[in-house]
């Protein structure tokens, strides 16, 4: 089975690949709306936070088709690559994946015509939007666990973020 989506945007922002890998939740960018989807806007002003869905198409080959990763993001917070555990791809939030659609939850700045400016999207310059949607109340879950693993190395960053 083949499937196929097109774009509704792009993101723009100035920082390089090299800087997005790098950075944490400040990064500021935009969604650049195609203008066919601009009527899709329309009541998204006075939400404070987006769901974007992309497809993540930077992945270098190494990246496309794993099945077990480390959490590398970790290694900024301290941790050496030989401490992080092994884990399947999909108990973690890595970009390497057998299929690269990336989920990303970002804060809106502002909405001018076609244009979202929006404050911690972890995608590159030039990455394809597939679909945004607004972050609600129904999305919230406020009872929610994580593995023991995921604690200690939480507990080892002082961090939130793996």
């Amino acid at each position: 089975m083949s499937i196929c989506f097109n774009p509704i945007g792009y993101v723009k922002t100035q920082l390089s690949d090299e800087e997005i890998r790098k950075a944490r939740d400040n990064i500021v960018s935009q969604i650049l709306i195609k203008e066919e989807y601009v009527d899709g806007l329309i009541g998204l002003e006075g939400y404070s936070h987006l769901i974007v869905i992309s497809y993540l198409n930077k992945l270098r080959d190494f990246e496309v088709g794993v099945l077990k990763v480390k959490p590398r993001r970790l290694i900024r917070y301290g941790l050496k690559l030989e401490e992080l555990p092994e884990v399947g791809v999909f108990a973690l939030d890595s970009p390497t994946r057998p299929n690269p659609i990336g989920l990303s939850i970002a804060e809106i700045i502002k909405i001018e015509r076609n244009v979202i400016t929006v404050k911690g999207l972890d995608l590159f310059n030039g990455t394809p939007v597939l679909d945004i949607k607004p972050y609600s109340y129904e999305r919230i879950v406020e009872n929610f666990k994580v593995p023991t693993w995921y604690i200690e190395l939480q507990r080892k960053t002082n961090s939130k973020i793996i």
